[in-house]
């Protein structure tokens, strides 16, 4: 029995919507083949599985043990020629590599006249949309091809190529060093989050300094311009400078609504800076402007115009639920927003095989925090766990972390303290093993672990305590990123003054508007 969650044939044929389904089966057709034909009888068979089992598809006489690794290879490439003949699956993208072998096959047939005419035509569509890299490629098989096709201006020709393929190459190469630096600080912030002190805000500020390459604005394009907010925005997350996470990703979003043809050539991107942008919204406090731009974000990808398919269904699932709870969460209107829990739970089941584990481990999170401001502590306790006992996890080292704190809370709401102490025992060498104590942390743990030898009618005393050190920390460049993931203060209010956490944070967001 194949592990059908990884091979590669079974997911392809699972992820097929009942259009490329149809699709795929005149496609078969097109192509004349017998409709018993062994690839596509493996297609049906595995179309109507649950799971895959190559000892099955043998035993029914589909294919022998010796011929299935082959079927399977033809059946999946064949899929994919009928995905990529689909409409569905067709841009600008697609239209120029398509323009770009029609070029190649007249050139090999010796037509050169119609090759170049329709490499004209595909390089100025690349150009257009700011393909530079497929532009590029033009210009060189321009190039190889004048050399064969000689004109009375070949010499005006040569210099006309020479240039383009100079300003393109240098466009190309800026754009793939902050390309590159984009992508090694997302994997940064992935991995370790945060930064977590002087040392390490020195060492990513001298990295990102030192990679960020020289540049003329005026000679940006579009995509050279998105690259640099992308750096930029990553570097603002890393050192929790959050205005400049709002800057950066707005000039993101707005360079979208700017240039809407590129919404539809990059959708992705458009979303993804959306996200970004609600989540600096949501960092910085500024509730008005993150309903807003929730409600303009929403009804952008909801347009007739807005490219669907399943990768942007995802995202959209992703960045729309990620935000709508960050809305409550900063509102507090916990009770309010229980319903988008079981939305997102269909949406996690729906999406399964194309979420990562990180990102369903957000949602629980999220979810947990929902419950904790509701007062349902046992509810949160169940999502946390969940996290907790989830051992793959590799990325978001902060997110363990604070489930962990979190959980030891929620706990102690419930009145569940009889295994408290091994829990707080585990808690520390987990924090310490992963280099992620702070003061913050440790003042929680130091006061949950005293809690058994506090008198009641001392309790609050002791909160007031601990909110007054912890206060010393809300704006602290380091310790701050505590109260990012749990908002401990208005918890210790609450106790303090014996009131639900969702009306002193209530009270926060309307002070936040005067």
């Amino acid at each position: 029995m194949t592990n059908d969650q990884k091979d590669p044939l079974f997911v392809l044929v699972k992820s097929l919507s009942k259009s490329e389904k149809r699709q795929f089966k005149v496609y078969v057709g097109r192509l004349g083949v017998n409709s018993d034909s062994k690839f596509l009888a493996l297609f049906n068979h595995l179309d109507k599985s649950e799971t895959l089992d190559e000892d099955l598809i043998i035993k029914k006489g589909i294919v022998t043990k010796l011929q299935i690794s082959n079927l399977k290879a033809h059946l999946y490439k064949q899929i994919l020629i009928s995905l990529r003949l689909s409409p569905l699956h067709q841009n600008i993208r697609s239209q120029i590599r398509e323009q770009q072998d029609f070029a190649t096959i007249l050139y090999h047939k010796g037509l050169y006249k119609q090759s170049l005419k329709i490499l004209d035509k595909a390089k100025t569509l690349a150009i257009d949309n700011e393909e530079n890299n497929s532009a590029y490629e033009i210009v060189e098989l321009e190039k190889i091809i004048e050399t064969q096709y000689i004109t009375r201006s070949i010499s005006t020709r040569a210099d006309e190529l020479t240039i383009q393929a100079k300003d393109l190459s240098v466009k190309n190469v800026l754009t793939s060093k902050l390309s590159n630096l984009s992508l090694q600080l997302y994997g940064l912030m992935l991995k370790t989050g945060y930064v977590k002190n002087d040392k390490e805000h020195q060492a990513i500020t001298e990295y990102f300094e030192s990679k960020l390459p020289e540049y003329k604005w005026t000679a940006l394009g579009f995509r050279e311009k998105l690259w640099l907010y992308k750096a930029h925005l990553w570097y603002s997350f890393i050192v929790q400078d959050f205005l400049s996470c709002y800057k950066y990703s707005k000039k993101w979003v707005d360079l979208f609504y700017k240039h809407p043809k590129m919404m539809i050539l990059n959708p992705v991107f458009f979303l993804r800076g959306n996200h970004y942008l609600l989540e600096s919204l949501y960092l910085i406090k500024d509730k008005t402007q993150l309903n807003l731009t929730l409600g303009r974000f929403e009804e952008t990808i909801n347009a007739d115009k807005f490219p669907k398919n399943d990768n942007i269904a995802v995202l959209s699932f992703l960045f729309i639920y990620n935000n709508k709870l960050n809305v409550h969460f900063l509102e507090g209107t916990f009770h309010e927003g229980e319903y988008l829990v079981n939305e997102i739970l269909n949406g996690i089941k729906e999406y399964k095989k194309r979420l990562d584990d990180h990102h369903i481990m957000v949602l629980y999170y999220k979810i947990a925090c929902l419950y904790f401001g509701m007062g349902d502590h046992r509810e949160c306790i169940l999502y946390l766990a969940k996290i907790i006992d989830n051992k793959s996890l590799k990325v978001r080292e902060d997110l363990m972390c604070f489930s962990r704190v979190l959980s030891l809370v929620a706990h102690y709401e419930a009145g569940m303290d009889y295994h408290l102490e091994s829990q707080l025992k585990e808690t520390y060498k987990f924090l310490i093993k992963m280099d992620d104590l702070y003061e913050v942390q440790k003042e929680m743990i130091k006061f949950l672990r005293n809690l058994g030898d506090i008198f009641p009618h001392q309790i609050k005393d002791e909160f007031r305590k601990l909110h007054k050190t912890l206060k010393q920390y809300e704006e602290h460049p380091y310790e701050k990123r505590a109260f990012l993931y749990l908002d401990i203060l208005s918890w210790l209010e609450s106790n303090i003054e014996g009131r639900p956490v969702a009306d002193i944070i209530k009270e926060k967001a309307r002070g936040l508007l005067r």
